[in-house]
């Protein structure tokens, strides 16, 4: 077996996913799978702008755990990878300098382990989103597949689409035929002798965290920054108090940030208004301007979603959150919309009564599931025909769907632009001789067996 290894440097947290696949198969697909992997403890890189270091330390325990779960003569020839997302995106934005002494001490920790280390580098929004779709496809066998007996065979399949929810950006990503007017949102992409033109957008600020900073500004806006503000989205019964400076520390809400100081503290009570918590989140959005024939919102143009499509990250953990703990099924947007209303007429007891592992993230889950039915239905215009297409997962198979996989596939080139060819790899070729000579075996058995019982037949005669 061969290894490699990426770390997931998103902006709410790090995660390291080992792959492995078979050694002795010629740009193979369909074989790469999790190996195994590991969640840094403590927040994203970004979060340690003052103190770089710190963030080359954090990754120390995952490391370590890939010293163990990677034989040891295989250490050398495991590539190791770092890609960083939104939020590394946005502390460039706001502080270039101390992205780059993060993205340095995290490469002077990486380059420290035994593997073949390729670089630490911030992907940008439309890599995210092509990578994660390449990901979703490759794992289901959409580009291509070995036949049974080892050919290449082309899926007569059409690719799937694919969403991303992270915590400070979301991507939507998909195959069509449509022209797209604005060439900043086209890929073109060969992948095994096919060519697939490819519509992805990422949305800087629209992560599941940037949506609930920039939801609180919007509140303590309505309410001129009083001492206590009322939160729609917040259970009745739960009330927060926080620091000013934990809200206006991001360029998503900079704009915004009033002239007070950044310790002065403010206290938000939760008031369960499904209607105005909607009210709210679709201010998030501004679905007036458009240059193009059609766009999603903020003006950026968008074909028609078609086709199935897979959503996963904070996508699929709403949704399981919906189906799992509230007990509410989400086959139409009016699941999502009748689930999330109900969620938000939840009391806080009665929420944590449902689900007391859950009680950092509880009070947020009215909030993100309004948005995702916002975002899906009004903002990426799935309906009642499109919206049963999206398949809300984790996984496929044991591996996990995300950016992580199509980005290493693609730097190791073991997804080829030419398709290969027809050659066939020698396991099969001995299973193929293996079947061959049980076929024959059986018919000689055969031939014999009623050869003798005619001998047997005519010597009684």
């Amino acid at each position: 077996l061969q290894y490699g290894i990426v770390l997931d440097a998103g902006s709410s947290h790090t995660a390291m996913f080992i792959y492995k696949w078979p050694a002795d198969k010629e740009n193979d697909t369909g074989v790469v799978s999790e190996h195994s992997m590991c969640d840094v403890e403590g927040p994203g890189i970004s979060s340690y702008s003052s103190n770089p270091l710190s963030a080359g330390t954090s990754l120390e325990h995952c490391l370590n755990q890939a010293l163990r779960d990677v034989p040891k003569e295989k250490h050398a020839g495991t590539p190791l990878y770092l890609g960083a997302t939104a939020g590394m995106r946005l502390l460039n934005i706001a502080d270039p300098q101390a992205s780059d002494a993060v993205l340095k001490a995290v490469a002077a920790t990486l380059k420290t382990y035994p593997f073949d280390f390729r670089g630490a580098k911030i992907l940008s929004g439309e890599e995210e989103g092509v990578f994660g779709w390449v990901t979703a496809n490759y794992l289901l066998e959409n580009f291509i597949k070995r036949g049974w007996l080892g050919e290449w065979i082309q899926p007569q399949k059409k690719t799937l689409g694919a969403m991303d929810f992270g915590g400070a950006s979301t991507q939507i990503t998909f195959e069509t035929r449509d022209t797209i007017e604005n060439p900043r949102n086209e890929v073109i992409l060969k992948l095994y002798g096919q060519a697939y033109k490819v519509y992805t957008h990422s949305f800087l600020c629209y992560g599941r965290d940037q949506v609930l900073k920039r939801l609180l500004s919007k509140f303590l806006q309505a309410e001129r920054y009083q001492e206590t503000v009322s939160h729609p989205c917040w259970p009745m019964g739960y009330n927060k108090s926080l620091l000013l400076s934990s809200i206006y520390d991001s360029p998503c809400t900079e704009k915004e940030r009033p002239s007070l100081a950044l310790n002065t503290t403010v206290t938000l009570v939760g008031t369960g208004n499904g209607n105005l918590c909607t009210l709210h989140v679709s201010k998030l959005f501004d679905f007036t301007n458009c240059s193009f024939s059609h766009c999603s919102f903020d003006g950026v143009f968008q074909p028609k979603v078609s086709g199935n499509f897979i959503a996963f990250s904070a996508f699929f953990y709403t949704v399981d959150f919906i189906q799992t703990v509230m007990g509410r099924p989400v086959h139409l947007p009016s699941d999502l919309k009748d689930a999330a209303e109900t969620i938000c007429a939840t009391s806080w007891s009665e929420l944590l009564l449902k689900a007391p592992k859950l009680e950092k993230r509880l009070p947020d889950y009215c909030a993100v599931s309004t948005f995702v039915h916002l975002l899906t239905t009004k903002g990426y215009s799935f309906n009642n025909h499109s919206f049963p297409n999206i398949a809300f997962q984790k996984k496929v198979g044991e591996t996990s769907i995300g950016w992580a996989l199509g980005y290493m596939l693609n730097l190791t080139n073991m997804i080829p632009a030419e398709k290969p060819s027809s050659h066939k790899s020698m396991l099969y070729n001995y299973w193929v001789i293996l079947i061959l000579l049980f076929v024959v075996t059986t018919l000689t058995s055969l031939v014999t067996a009623i050869c003798l019982l005619r001998h047997s037949k005519s010597s009684i005669i």
